[in-house]
């Protein structure tokens, strides 16, 4: 399994543990160690799990994405988070500038998950890149969600860009509790018994971390996927497109202005997510978590509480405003999951 998966993504090490929260924190740690540094940056509207280093600057808008989103954490933990704004090169930049010195990492999804099923610009991922090198800062892409999304692969091929450090988890377990940390040697021997102790990561233990059961599903699957590639991706992609497209069409027929995420520019094709947004604004195009998660942008309600319920009166349990398109999934099925939402906006027009 570890062997596959590095081969993949052409990273030299991994380890295993249960879950995305674990591993994203197990990375910001092996950073922190690396580096001998506490400033960790994340993206407004980046969700890396339910660990103190992530929970700031996910979903609670404010005039932005910058607040900390649990009680019980440690006293100080605000100050060593960092919040940068998504796809904004010159915020990046500004942020570097100020703090470059004492980060230890920068986290982020490459394709956005909870913030919008967003893609990063690539010009922003590349800047990215060049500003972590030049701070000896670590960057780390959280691929919980893109990774084996859209191709048997990282995101991170799509766009050219190695980081430092990768966070695995969801289709690498073939449903079950698997996830992982991938990156350089010289940062991942930090979790291993050659490392001194004042450096030492303790990245282990957990009943079921790297469980024979998980193993045999992930590999099972991740070979599953590899070896159908070509006819997996494009398939999904296709309903994906079909999806977004469908939705979009219905909604404006009947006077409502939704606009959805989902696909980009290097992944057109092979895209099955489907994020659902109904707008107050007149925008063409959701780009920032900060239009997604802004209440004077997007109707929050609608699309979280209102339009699910909905749905799930229809039979479809949907994921901000839809969710993943699997292989599992038939035409026939995204079909009536279409014929649903037009059933709903037409009763929604009588209100209107």
């Amino acid at each position: 399994m570890a062997e596959l998966i590095l081969r993949q993504i052409e990273a030299d090490k991994i380890r295993f543990t249960t879950s995305g929260t674990l591993s994203t924190m197990y990375a910001m740690m092996l950073a922190k160690a690396f580096t001998g540094r506490d400033l960790v940056m994340k993206v407004g509207g980046g969700w890396h799990g339910a660990q103190p280093y992530a929970l700031k600057g996910i979903s609670v808008y404010d005039r932005g994405l910058h607040h900390l989103e649990s009680a019980g954490l440690p006293p100080g933990i605000d100050s060593m988070i960092v919040i940068t704004r998504f796809n904004d090169i010159e915020d990046l930049e500004e942020k570097f500038r100020k703090h470059g010195e004492g980060i230890a990492c920068f986290i982020l999804e490459p394709f956005i998950g909870a913030g919008g099923f967003i893609f990063s610009q690539k010009d922003y991922l590349q800047r990215a890149r060049e500003l972590t090198q030049q701070s000896n800062s670590l960057l780390i892409f959280d691929e919980v969600v893109s990774g084996f999304r859209f191709h048997a692969g990282g995101v991170q091929s799509l766009y050219g860009i190695k980081p430092d450090l990768t966070v695995f988890g969801k289709a690498i377990g073939g449903g079950m509790p698997v996830s992982a940390v991938a990156g350089r040697d010289d940062v991942m021997v930090l979790c291993g018994p050659e490392a001194t102790a004042d450096r030492r990561v303790k990245f282990e233990g957990g009943t079921f971390s790297a469980h024979p059961a998980s193993m045999l599903a992930g590999l099972t699957y991740v070979r599953y996927l590899m070896e159908r590639e070509s006819e997996i991706y494009p398939r999904i992609g296709q309903l994906g497109a079909k999806v977004r497209n469908g939705i979009e069409e219905i909604f404006a027929s009947f006077g409502f202005n939704v606009k959805c995420t989902g696909y980009g520019e290097l992944a057109p094709d092979n895209s099955s997510l489907v994020g659902v947004h109904f707008l107050r604004e007149n925008i063409d195009r959701i780009t920032f978590p900060e239009q997604v998660w802004n209440p004077e942008v997007c109707d929050l309600e609608l699309r979280e509480k209102i339009f699910k319920l909905a749905m799930l009166e229809e039979g479809f349990n949907i994921f901000h405003g839809f969710g993943a398109i699997s292989a599992a999934h038939t035409e026939s099925e995204i079909q009536a999951s279409l014929d649903a939402v037009e059933r709903i906006a037409k009763k929604w027009k009588k209100y209107k």
